[in-house]
């Protein structure tokens, strides 16, 4: 790819070489995403699968056509209702659902795979439909669920309850962690094969049944995972994978990299951005960007085998160094970590939010700033739009992936960096509420209080 001047690249050539597993690496807001996963993936997708994706500014792109497809497994959630799980994700409630239709009472009550469905009216509860739940209505406080009384939360009525497979019915199989499923599926291969899958990336923990609104963005990046490895390959598959290791402990990185791996040894192209030093010292490939963040980003300062970076003076290399070579690794008293001292201001630096220019500002902490200047001057554009944006930003991606879709984002603001933020709270001035049914009461909730007083 040549050429790429998206965001903040300069202008970058990238040689991506096929057959590897392969590691991004560099500080946050070097361009990595801006590379890979604004560019390249788009590019591929529109040129291999007729796709319409908006892809960043770029001249040429060459070699494509050894590749049939580029897949990108994100962090998205995989569902957005407690109805959805991972066993309905990567169809493997679908094999369940069919063994069990063809059990000897199934046959004779004429019962088919809907029938073990709990989305589906018929098998399901007729009190909860299929959820296991009754919400109760709290009034001004979060609704309430509770076990719903007629299946006692086992979301299927005692008919369908009744068949069973070696002593297990359908709601008993959906309560079974993967451990336990592949003992009581070892003898049908479709099933184990799935089960084994979920197993080789670290996720035999989970429930058959648990609901997706429950599981972490890197537990829904492997799941994905799974989905893709249980289609057939063509060995000639380009996956991009955005921080895999995301919520992952080491000892669950090892299936991580032999599921890689595996994929890598078909043929397949392999590409992780990465930050886990772990993972990356196992690539076959490094590509680094960087220097910094921001404006002072959006070059490649590095590319070679982990061995070849760990001798270059770059962030990634020195830590490499000390890793791949510990005796060699200097003896320098390592400097103090800046991260961990508590930060005494804000400091804001390149804001060019609206009419701002290039502004550096430091606020204390602590404290109480005023912010001042005529009608016009850029106050709210500093103060609103790109201090508090920023920290609002910040804590939102603290949230799983399930509940950032309900929460309303204020815009990325333009600046080159911020420090020393924490999550904040804006006081505005604009009127709350336009409808004349709406009491000082109500907008203070002193008025819910009274409510239940009386």
């Amino acid at each position: 790819l040549k050429g790429a001047t998206h965001n903040n690249l300069k202008g970058v050539d990238v040689t991506v070489p096929l057959g590897c597993f392969i590691s991004v690496t560099g500080v946050s807001g070097s361009g990595k995403s801006s590379l890979f996963l604004e560019t390249l993936v788009p590019v591929l997708s529109n040129k291999l699968m007729k796709t319409e994706l908006p892809e960043g500014a770029y001249k040429s792109i060459t070699g494509y056509e050894h590749i049939d497809k580029v897949i990108e497994i994100d962090q998205s959630p995989i569902g957005r209702t407690p109805r959805s799980n991972p066993a309905t994700y990567i169809k493997l409630f679908d094999e369940i659902r069919a063994l069990f239709t063809k059990l000897p009472l199934s046959k004779s009550k004429g019962y088919t795979a809907g029938r073990f469905s709990f989305n589906v009216k018929e098998g399901s509860c007729t009190e909860c439909h299929g959820i296991g739940q009754i919400k109760l209505d709290m009034d001004f406080l979060d609704d309430s669920w509770v076990d719903c009384p007629v299946c006692l939360g086992k979301r299927f009525d005692a008919e369908t309850l009744e068949v069973r497979y070696k002593e297990k019915n359908i709601q008993d199989v959906l309560e079974m962690d993967v451990k336990e499923a592949k003992e009581l599926f070892a003898n049908i291969p479709h099933i184990q094969q799935k089960l084994e899958m979920l197993e080789r990336v670290g996720l035999d923990y989970l429930k058959i049944g648990q609901a997706s609104t429950t599981l972490s963005g890197g537990e829904a990046q492997r799941i994905k995972l799974v989905k893709e490895l249980s289609r057939p390959d063509t060995g000639k598959t380009m996956y991009i994978l955005d921080e895999p290791t995301t919520g992952l402990h080491f000892h669950d990185m090892n299936h991580l990299v032999e599921v890689l791996q595996a994929l890598v040894n078909k043929g397949n192209t392999v590409v992780v951005i990465e930050h886990n030093i772990d993972l990356i010292k196992t690539c076959d490939y490094l590509i680094e960007m960087g220097p910094e963040s921001g404006d002072a980003g959006g070059k490649i300062i590095a590319v070679g085998t982990p061995e070849e970076i760990a001798k270059t003076p770059t962030a990634t290399g020195e830590i490499l160094a000390e890793v791949l070579y510990p005796k060699k690794a200097t003896t320098k008293k390592p400097k103090k970590s800046q991260a961990f001292k508590e930060s005494t201001e804000i400091i804001v630096t390149g804001a060019e939010q609206n009419n701002l220019k290039h502004i550096t500002a430091t606020i204390p902490r602590g404290k109480m700033t005023i912010c001042a200047g005529p009608s016009g001057s850029g106050k709210s554009s500093f103060a609103f739009e790109t201090v508090f944006a920023e920290g609002q930003r910040r804590y939102v991606e603290s949230l799983s992936p399930y509940i950032r879709q309900f929460v309303k984002q204020m815009p990325k603001p333009k600046l080159q960096h911020i420090e020393g933020l924490s999550p904040s709270v804006a006081i505005e001035q604009r009127l709350h509420a336009a409808n004349p049914r709406s009491t000082v009461g109500t907008m203070t909730e002193v008025y819910d209080y009274l409510r239940i007083l009386y």
